[in-house]
């Protein structure tokens, strides 16, 4: 019984990541046209771009981690995830500085 229900749960966790995926990933295209149609006006648009992309490495690695289970590549694999999530935090950070200090 205990078998099914954590079954089941890894399907409603997969199922929500998926869904993240879908809904940010919209907002990431939505953002990039929007920026790259008109770049002085839309400049705030890139921090967010990768904020966002953080957002998914980051929910990444933690879903490989926490189904890891004892598969070393898989953890490791999901630290990368979380590695990548930090330096695009970082890029997003200092897009941020950088657009604030032009205005």
């Amino acid at each position: 019984m205990a078998n099914q229900e954590k079954r089941r749960n890894l399907r409603n966790e997969a199922m929500m990541l998926d869904l993240m995926y879908i809904v940010v990933g919209i907002l990431v295209v939505i953002c990039a046209v929007l920026a790259f149609l008109d770049p002085e006006k839309n400049q705030f648009l890139f921090p967010v771009i990768f904020f966002l992309a953080s957002l998914l490495n980051g929910v990444s690695g933690w879903y490989r981690l926490k189904n890891s289970g004892r598969d070393k590549k898989r953890r490791l694999n999901g630290v990368a995830l979380f590695v990548c999530a930090g330096i695009l935090a970082l890029i997003g950070i200092a897009s941020a500085v950088s657009i604030r200090r032009q205005l």
